[in-house]
């Protein structure tokens, strides 16, 4: 937690908390700019401990290949990446996949252990084999996850267009989004409105109904909210949030003091929060507490 009145602790947390997480994971390493340097970086990582001349060109085009690969893994998924850093913060994000997705670490386990395994049992009947399995199986695994990430995409589509084909309390949604679960088939549908958010599953093998659909109101600028967006945390969640929703409620003490929440809907709701800069706010709109708090999704 972060006291208002100490702006030393402040920074202290933006060093060394959640804060600093969410402003350096994908970072410039994630951008367009980045991929050249990080791949020369690879290069010459893996020159030093070989202790052995490499051709420079060509193992930095392979490198550049293999952080390209990375970029667009990571750009599937719901957390997504900026690409166009420094020059603007914009997030892009696919949303075919979760953060974490098993499918997917099961298929680079794959590529990885297959050929030592392999080569294990070859070496036990004798045969000798160079290179030529380790790329099968290198290739193999690229072709699951093209496949998998391919129908991921397919599917989020149709759950998106589902959402954005009906009307909300009579209201056509401004935008619409499908956001992944562990399983391909059921994603969480989100419609933003004018005055609010609606949220709910959106399951591709049976019939969508809208109004099993939850519905939650976009919170009036008060100040109280406003006293919460001039501290670090919630200017460093502003620059994250996509789907933002705020949550003004009475704080758990024998004080009148309001808790303030700003939440991104891709990652939880009010009812089970994920990513969210929460504050507490006296009845003179001063913030006593504030922190960014990481909830139940901890990207890698």
């Amino acid at each position: 937690m972060v006291a208002a009145n100490a702006p030393d602790l402040d920074v202290v947390s933006w060093l060394g908390g959640s804060i600093t997480y969410i402003q350096w994971h994908r970072n410039i390493t994630h951008s367009l700019l980045g991929m050249p340097v990080m791949a020369l970086i690879a290069v010459a990582v893996v020159r030093v401990l070989g202790r052995a001349p490499v051709r420079w060109w060509r193992a930095w085009l392979i490198a550049l290949l293999g952080v390209a690969s990375h970029l667009i893994l990571d750009l599937t998924n719901v957390y997504g990446v900026r690409l166009l850093l420094p020059f603007s913060g914009k997030w892009f994000h696919w949303d075919g996949t979760p953060v974490i997705d098993l499918v997917v670490w099961a298929i680079l386990l794959l590529g990885f252990a297959a050929p030592a395994l392999a080569g294990l049992v070859s070496s036990e009947i004798g045969e000798k084999r160079e290179g030529a399995g380790k790329a099968g199986w290198a290739f193999t695994a690229l072709s699951l996850l093209v496949a998998f990430d391919y129908t991921r995409g397919v599917l989020h589509d149709r759950a998106a267009a589902i959402v954005d084909a009906h009307r909300y309390n009579g209201l056509t949604p401004r935008r619409s989004a499908a956001f992944p679960t562990a399983n391909p088939l059921v994603w969480t549908g989100t419609a933003e409105l004018s005055n609010a958010y609606v949220q709910g599953p959106v399951d591709l093998r049976e019939n969508f109904r809208a109004s099993d659909m939850e519905v939650f109101y976009k919170a009036e600028r008060t100040s109280a909210i406003e006293a919460a967006l001039a501290t670090v945390p919630f200017q460093r969640m502003l620059q994250f949030v996509q789907y933002p929703i705020w949550v003004v409620e009475p704080a758990i003490d024998e004080h009148r003091n309001l808790r303030v929440s700003l939440l991104d809907l891709r990652f939880g709701n009010p009812h089970e929060p994920g990513f969210a800069a929460v504050a507490i706010v006296s009845e003179r709109n001063e913030v006593l507490e504030s922190q960014f708090d990481m909830g139940r999704i901890r990207p890698k």
